[in-house]
């Protein structure tokens, strides 16, 4: 399964999360906590379009389905 929505593009993004502790040594450490990086990754959810196989994200399926619902 491909990691971006057909429809609006959207992919993984990688941002960081710093661990939030007391410290160590009096708290002279606990402004240096830990960076690490993360990986945001989309909700994606395999569907058929049109005959065709896509991949889309929960955002724009949601989306998908309240139009079909407004026409019928």
């Amino acid at each position: 399964m491909s990691q971006r929505c057909a429809i609006c593009a959207k992919t993984k993004q990688i941002g960081r999360i710093s661990r939030h502790r007391r410290g160590v040594a009096g708290r002279q450490w606990a402004k240096r906590a830990q960076k690490t990086t993360k990986v945001f990754k989309p909700n994606l959810r395999p569907i058929t379009l049109g005959g065709v196989k896509t991949v889309i994200c929960m955002k724009c399926y949601k989306k998908l389905r309240k139009e079909q619902e407004a026409l019928g």
